[in-house]
């Protein structure tokens, strides 16, 4: 397989897929430009060979054209960071497109309007009515099938070479993320630097594993982790299940949860994970305490108790004292650590003591050598703010993909590189 090391780019032009979905303000302004840094070796690579990157992204979900999600807001930044001044396609598909890709010139960058402002870039159908029929729905999904294989074509006409470095959009079989890689032979097709940390990342956690091995999923649905939770269970030590769904586990056993958040129906289901981690071996920790409120906001009142007696008129909100020394038992003595999830409402500054807990101790456990991956926006925006984020041994760009990854389904974006079916 071809890497991005030992590619020249040297009077090629790439065309170079990013995940740009970057948070805008009210006037456009960007307000975390984590994406478009974490993008820049790629991009600074290629220009230094003397090659020509062709940037594409999507940007939010629009169902159409729209100025509220047009790549040109991020155009001036985007030319700040990398020092040059970065030439825009007010179309990713249209004549103008086509003709700067063709013109531009070795050290130049073009950035294509957002790819989603194409039903093609996905490959679903829209505007259908709700009541459309099936045979409706069926034709309008042939319909963008076909045209899906145009707008992809079109799109890799620009470049000598594909380059994949949006981890984000990874488990999407998109026209830019997967299906244009088919036009691209395989010494012409690669992974940005991002996207390669991302994929070692993840084999190094699901495949390297030093041991023990300890998953911490944290999160208020069951239903929402359960794929990944009976992944893990083939492949983890320990597995604490903390957040939201503590409750669901805990009233499953007979607990009173008072207020809590809980999923009646997957208790049962709670309880099948209780016994499947008994089968094979797992120590599945859950929580013990907690710290309770009297209503959902920062400033109730609280209080701490016993995670099965919780009064009613209260819900907890986030682990207690004695579980986060348990927690920190289990996580300091790992070798590899895969966080997903807070241990509670941690948007809430009165309760983010749990969270910052758990990261203190997957801190401590990498400074004496532990491998730790942090994934799922929460679980990032968590580490950002308790500012670990470099104490830590990598920080995952990608929510759903990186779950998916976890899950051990074949992620399109890396399988269309690596020549995999998917």
């Amino acid at each position: 397989m071809q890497t991005i090391d030992n590619f020249n780019f040297a009077g090629k032009k790439a065309f170079v897929r990013v995940d740009f979905n970057v948070p805008l303000d009210e006037n456009f302004n960007i307000t975390d430009d984590t994406r478009i840094r974490a993008a820049l070796p790629t991009l600074k690579k290629i220009l230094s060979d003397g090659g020509s990157p062709i940037i594409g992204s999507h940007l939010g979900r629009p169902k159409g054209p729209t100025d509220k999600f047009s790549l040109k807001h991020i155009l001036g930044h985007v030319s700040e960071l990398l020092g040059v001044d970065v030439q825009f396609a007010s179309d990713c598909v249209g004549e103008e497109a086509a003709v700067k890709a063709a013109s531009l010139q070795p050290g130049e960058v073009l950035l294509l309007e957002n790819l989603r402002f194409y039903a093609e870039e996905e490959g679903k159908p829209r505007g259908l009515a709700e009541d459309a029929s099936d045979e409706e729905k069926k034709a309008a999904k042939k319909a963008v099938k076909e045209s899906q294989q145009d707008f992809t074509k079109k799109l890799a006409s620009y470049a000598d070479c594909y380059v994949n470095d949006a981890f984000g959009t990874a488990h999407r079989a998109h026209a830019s993320t997967a299906l244009i890689a088919a036009y691209f032979d395989t010494d012409n097709k690669m992974f940005g630097y991002l996207m390669e940390k991302e994929v070692k990342a993840v084999e190094k956690v699901l495949k390297d594993i030093a041991r023990p091995f300890t998953a911490i999923m944290g999160g208020s649905k069951v239903s929402s982790k359960i794929e990944i939770i009976e992944n893990l269970l083939n492949k983890v030590d320990n597995l604490i299940i903390t957040g939201g769904m503590t409750y669901t586990f805990t009233k499953a056993q007979g607990g009173k949860i008072g207020n809590s958040i809980v999923e009646d129906d997957k208790m049962e289901l709670a309880l099948e994970l209780i016994q499947k981690a008994k089968e094979k071996g797992v120590n599945l920790v859950l929580a013990v305490d907690a710290k309770i409120a009297n209503d959902f906001n920062n400033d109730a009142q609280t209080n701490f108790c016993s995670v099965n007696t919780i009064p009613d008129g209260w819900e907890g909100l986030d682990i207690g004292p004695e579980t986060e020394k348990i927690y920190a038992e289990v996580i300091e003595r790992s070798k590899t650590i895969l966080w997903n999830g807070p241990t509670g409402v941690f948007e809430f500054e009165n309760f983010t003591h749990g969270s910052r807990s758990v990261g203190e101790a997957i801190v401590k456990a990498t400074q004496n050598g532990a491998f730790s991956l942090v994934g799922g926006g929460d679980s990032v925006a968590c580490v950002n703010k308790f500012h670990m984020a470099d104490k830590v041994s990598y920080v995952s760009t990608g929510g759903g993909a990186l779950l998916e990854a976890i899950e051990g389904k074949t992620l399109p974006g890396i399988a269309a590189i690596q020549g995999i079916p998917y």
